[in-house]
């Protein structure tokens, strides 16, 4: 599929697989959110791109960018349509930063978002205020029901990795897991708070 357009959001690219109270997160690069055309029709659409090609190109609102990609075949397990693209062909903008929440600016490493740790985020608060944020993450999670019975579901999550004090987070619900034989194991907000509990409330 031949895609090009105009860079909106770059975000990491992480998948999160959930075993009841359990959860295990895979760093797989980063999603550009792209305003173009893709296979000949004119929308915003989402692409994969692997730690290496994002280090290669370092991508940023404002670049024009195009190539070749496959489409997304287990399309539960990932929040972008497209990935494995080829032929790359990148033109820089004028680079925009923003040190106030929507923070924009390059995205920092997968290590660095694995050390801040995240914080939930509410779903409405992301569609409506984060999607441009280098801090702001949609991720694919795969549930495992039962791991004696293997059986899954799907669904997306949103999440935080920014500073602590900005003004435009909203928690919303705790997350609810389904396990085995119906039980239902909820996330409390204890497990936000210890997983960024090592930064000050600026960082």
């Amino acid at each position: 599929m031949n895609w090009n357009g105009r860079v909106l959001a770059v975000q990491p690219r992480i998948r999160l697989v959930r075993s009841f109270d359990e959860r295990t997160h895979s760093y797989l690069g980063y999603v550009l959110r792209v305003s173009g055309v893709l296979d000949g029709q004119e929308r915003e659409f989402l692409v994969g791109v692997g730690r290496a090609v994002y280090e290669k190109y370092w991508f940023r609102i404002g670049n024009e960018v195009s190539g070749e990609g496959e489409p997304v075949i287990e399309s539960k397990k990932e929040t972008a349509e497209i990935y494995k693209v080829k032929g790359f062909r990148v033109r820089r903008g004028e680079e925009v930063v923003l040190d106030v929440p929507p923070y924009i600016g390059v995205p920092p490493s997968l290590e660095t978002y694995r050390e801040r740790g995240h914080r939930r985020l509410d779903s409405k608060t992301y569609s409506n205020k984060c999607t441009t944020c280098i801090w702001g993450c949609e991720m694919a999670v795969e549930i495992i029901i039962d791991k004696w019975n293997p059986s899954y579901r799907y669904r997306r999550e949103t999440f935080c990795y920014g500073p602590k004090n900005c003004r435009l987070y909203k928690g919303g619900p705790t997350r609810k897991v389904p396990g085995r034989k119906g039980m239902i194991h909820v996330e409390e907000d204890w497990v936000d708070e210890d997983a960024i509990s090592h930064r000050g409330p600026d960082e």
